[in-house]
Parts: C-alpha cells; sequence; structure tokens
C-alpha cells in the first residue's frame, strides 16, 4: 500500500512555506465528479449535488462514501451527483455559490463557513460513543522526537489550509510556545488528505504531521504495520466531529429529510452495514458548543 503513494509524495514535497499551493502546472488535480443513479427506472429528477474534499485520497473516499450515497439517492427517489475537490475552501466556495447541495467538510471549515456565508450543520458522526475527534501529532516509529519541540528545524506534513486536525491544532500549539510554522519548521508541505499525510511520515518522508485519529486509527485496523512505523507523539483535547452541512438556500424540506435519514441509518439493517463500513456508529446533531474550541485557537493565533 505504501509504495504507491511514493510518487505523489514525492511531487508534493516541492510544495514549501505554510499556507503555500503549488504552481498551476505542479498542481495535482483531486477534482472528480460522479454521478450515483437513483433507483433502476427512475428519472427526470435533478441530482442531488454532493461535495467532499479528499479527508483521504480522492479514490478511498468513493470506495467509502459510495454505499451512504447510493442509499441517499435511492431513499430521496434521484440521482446523486458526486464532486471530489481537493481542498476545503473549493468545497466551501461550492456551497456558498449555491453550486452545489450538500458537503461533506472539516470543521474549520464549517466554523469558517458559518461565519461566512451562513452554513448550516446537517448531522456529524459519532465514533465509540462521542461525536469527537483529535488531532494526532505523528513521527516516524525510527526517529527520536518524542515532543513538537524536537521537530524545529525539520520537515512537516499539514494535509489542508482550513484542515483542524491536519493544521490548525499544530500551528495553534506553536503559537502556545511562541513560534510559527514558516520560521520554526525547515520545510512544510500539503498533503491535502489525511492517509497521505499517514504515509509520508510512515514512509520517512518528513519528520512530522498532524492527521485526523479517526483516519490514523482506520488505516493502523487496516494495516496493523503502520503502528511499527509511526508514532502518536501528542494527541489534542476533543473537537466536534466533522459534520456534513449545506448552504443557506437549500430547501429546508429537502434539508430535514436527508438530516433524518442520516440520524435514522443506525436503525436498518442497511444502514448498520453502511455505518459499519465507515467505521461509526450513528450521526448526530451536535451542539454548537462542540465547535468552540475551534473558534478559540481561531482567536488565540489571530485568525478572523
Amino acid at each position: 500500500m505504501a509504495r504507491r503513494w511514493l510518487p505523489l509524495i514525492l511531487c508534493l514535497l516541492i510544495v514549501a512555506g505554510c499556507g503555500a499551493r503549488p504552481a498551476d502546472g505542479d498542481r495535482i488535480d483531486l477534482d472528480t465528479t460522479v454521478t450515483l443513479p437513483a433507483e433502476p427506472g427512475r428519472t427526470g429528477r435533478e441530482p442531488l449535488r454532493v461535495a467532499i474534499a479528499a479527508v483521504i485520497s480522492p479514490k478511498e473516499t468513493l470506495v467509502h462514501y459510495q454505499e451512504l450515497l447510493d442509499y441517499l439517492a435511492r431513499k430521496l427517489d434521484r440521482p446523486i451527483q458526486l464532486l471530489q475537490r481537493s481542498t476545503y475552501a473549493e468545497v466551501n466556495e461550492l456551497l456558498r455559490a449555491g453550486n452545489v447541495d450538500l458537503a461533506f467538510i472539516c470543521t474549520w471549515a464549517y466554523v469558517d463557513g458559518q461565519t461566512q456565508f451562513g452554513m448550516e450543520l446537517v448531522a456529524a458522526p459519532q465514533a465509540n460513543g462521542e461525536a469527537v475527534y483529535y488531532s494526532y501529532l505523528i513521527v516516524p516509529t525510527a526517529g527520536k522526537a518524542q515532543t513538537l519541540q524536537d521537530l524545529q528545524g525539520g520537515t512537516f506534513a499539514f494535509t489542508d489550509p482550513l484542515s483542524t486536525t491536519g493544521r490548525l491544532v499544530p500551528v495553534y500549539w506553536l503559537w502556545q510556545n511562541g513560534f510559527k510554522p514558516e520560521t520554526f519548521f525547515k520545510q512544510t508541505m500539503f498533503t491535502y488528505s489525511h492517509d497521505r499525510a499517514v504515509m509520508a511520515v510512515a514512509e520517512g518522508l518528513v519528520d512530522g504531521a498532524a492527521v485526523d485519529h479517526l483516519v490514523f486509527e482506520a488505516m493502523v485496523k487496516r494495516d496493523p504495520s503502520l503502528a511499527q512505523r509511526v508514532r502518536v507523539i501528542r494527541k489534542s483535547e476533543p473537537i466536534g466531529t466533522p459534520p456534513v452541512a449545506v448552504g443557506p438556500d437549500l430547501d429546508p424540506v429537502l434539508r430535514g429529510t436527508i438530516r433524518e435519514l442520516l440520524l435514522q441509518l443506525h436503525e436498518v439493517p442497511e444502514g448498520q452495514r453502511i455505518l459499519e463500513h465507515l467505521q461509526i456508529e450513528r450521526w448526530v446533531v451536535p451542539p454548537d458548543r462542540a465547535y468552540d474550541p475551534i473558534r478559540g485557537m481561531l482567536r488565540a493565533i489571530g485568525r478572523p
């Protein structure tokens, strides 16, 4: 599994500096659009447009979410058009412009969209009895780093400019100690997915990374050898899980129907299988205060 990511990760290493993006000629295109049909024989209805940013790589994203989207297509009696984008900012822009109806997004992207244009939360996943997740600071097992401070002068992988676990949390940790990424690290990069960041560390291509703990734990479960190649040296405070969200102009009836389908998914056998494959227990509606830790970190580092 690891070797197939090497060419992509090596290409991404040219992206230096916190917040940098590849030049046009170097940008790796992770944008795709896939249309999933509704029930056979049902035609003529407008697709429900769903956007997903690459929390995990595009191919893996489609594998993980296709069952859920197929289920929604059947229950809503309409096809679903899936748009995958390489950054959370691109997905937020699709929602803001009304070019998609529904999106699976990151928590920082949700807080930003809520502030900027009234993005609304539909539901969020619950795992292990909690609708929270954590940022893991990870390093190669073969390395000597035991703390974030040990990574000073090294190379570091962020996942996305608007990722909470993959960027905001480590930037906040650095701020607590009087540092900024651009001066603390020798070089930084964006992998634009958590699984690529994990593999960059596992292959020793970077000295450290910050990733979504749910993605990391799922990867270790599928490939236990990762636990011998990657160490977790710090875990963040709990943060409300990444939600499914909609723009402010989506039909409230449709929004309510989608919410009910998600909230009831664990009550039906097919839904239980889908949730098992997604490695979550159920969908819930968390209180808005679940995302206060993000707002607090943003205020602390001087971000609006």
